[in-house]
């Protein structure tokens, strides 16, 4: 099997040769750029999953339906020590640069776009305590026009965001398109930001404005967003993206192989479905690895058997490990101890089932480490601030990553 053929991508956000599995989230997504076109009412889109299950893989699909549609688009990336104002500034500068050739009204556009830096001028600068900020802090957006004055510059983030949103949904109508923004890891946002976009999408929801926000985020994004506003349950229109199924799975792997001449044994394809477990990131992993050790076609289930050390190691190091190291020793003990807890016993002792990817209750894990829950706290916060763990619901937690708990196992104490 030559190695520069090999089809399979298994890289952070890299689009797989195969895009098996998400035919309904495209769909729907169409439908609700379709009815947004004809001034129907639509939410906006919030999809939630596991690392390594496509999100942004599919968030960048959806940005290309939005542009094939001729709409205004701007992405970003959430980052839990940045504020919402900058990068969703940066966004909308670049929708609304993609509308503006059209646009009959180039003052218009020149309104907005003061509007748009007055906005992001607002940003308050990140400086180390007793020191002032410097020239280099103050972001300039790159935007010609003079700021304007009165309009989104309020320094309230959820005032001005609501204000900068309406402006721009006015400029996609007078082009008959609409604005899309989407947002990847959206469970990093602050609390602060959070209520604002929900305020901005419920605000334009109202009145019907052509600008939707897309995000992505771990499977707690819906609880984050309905802590900060209670009727963002109705606001958005929830999508829990999930490990592919058997079919899909087959199809990931077959379809590219295919385009290659290249064949899998049905065996083949039965142990990859186990190793991999489905999720889009493992299929890719473990197809890459296959292919570049078996010896010819069609690829068999021993070929599988030889190239899934490799494939495990290189996930060890660069998927679990690179992870696993960013925790502390007391986070280890704390993540352990869920690893432990997601065996589930059978009557006569035995393990009948690695229920890795299942929600653990705190509690059992403080009586598992003989600790007071009270004192596992910070363990326990810190591990959701750097996204290892969540809390789906209230005295529950999970890995946010698959499989991690059949990897903590494997590792020293």
């Amino acid at each position: 099997m030559d190695p520069v053929r090999n089809p399979y991508a298994p890289g952070a956000g890299q689009r797989p040769p195969e895009l098996a599995g998400r035919g309904r989230e495209l769909d729907v997504f169409d439908i609700v750029l379709e009815r947004i076109a004809r001034g129907r009412p639509e939410r906006s889109l919030m999809l939630t999953g596991l690392r390594g299950v496509g999100k942004t893989v599919l968030l960048n699909t959806l940005r290309s339906q939005a542009i094939n549609r001729l709409w205004g688009s701007g992405k970003i990336e959430a980052r839990p020590d940045q504020s919402l104002r900058r990068p969703v500034a940066a966004a909308l500068h670049m929708a609304v640069r993609e509308l503006a050739p059209r646009h009959r009204a180039p003052d218009r556009i020149d309104a907005f776009l003061g509007v748009l830096k007055a906005f992001a001028q607002r940003s308050v600068p990140t400086v180390r305590a007793g020191s002032a900020p410097k020239l280099r802090d103050r972001w300039q957006p790159g935007i010609d026009v003079p700021a304007a004055s009165g309009r989104a510059d309020s320094g309230d983030i959820e005032i001005d965001l609501v204000e900068l949103f309406s402006d721009a949904a006015a400029v996609a109508s007078d082009v008959g398109t609409g604005i899309a923004v989407f947002i990847d890891e959206m469970q990093d946002l602050g609390p602060e930001d959070v209520s604002a976009l929900c305020a901005a999408c419920h605000e334009l929801s109202q009145i019907g404005a052509p600008l939707i926000v897309v995000g992505a985020g771990l499977p707690h994004l819906p609880a984050v967003l309905s802590a900060a506003k209670s009727y963002s349950e109705r606001l958005f229109r929830y999508q829990r993206i999930d490990r592919l199924d058997r079919i899909a799975a087959d199809q990931a792997l077959c379809a590219p192989a295919e385009r290659e001449e290249v064949e899998y044994e049905q065996k083949a394809l039965d142990l990859l479905y186990e190793k991999s477990g489905g999720y889009p990131y493992f299929v890719q992993a473990y197809g890459k690895a296959t292919w570049d050790h078996a010896p010819r076609s069609p690829i068999t289930a021993a070929d599988v058997r030889v190239a899934a050390p490799e494939a495990e190691a290189e996930l060890a190091v660069g998927f679990f490990g690179s992870r696993f190291e960013r925790a502390t020793p007391a986070e280890r003990e704390y993540m352990r101890a869920m690893a432990t807890l997601s065996l589930v016993e059978g009557e006569a002792g035995g393990v009948v089932r690695d229920d890795m990817d299942a929600a653990v209750p705190t509690a059992e894990i403080a009586r598992a480490l003989s600790r007071k829950p009270a004192s596992l706290s910070p363990a326990r916060d810190a591990l959701i601030k750097k996204g290892l763990i969540y809390s789906g619901e209230r005295g529950t937690v999970a890995f946010t990553v698959p499989h991690f708990g059949r990897y903590l196992r494997t590792q020293p104490a």
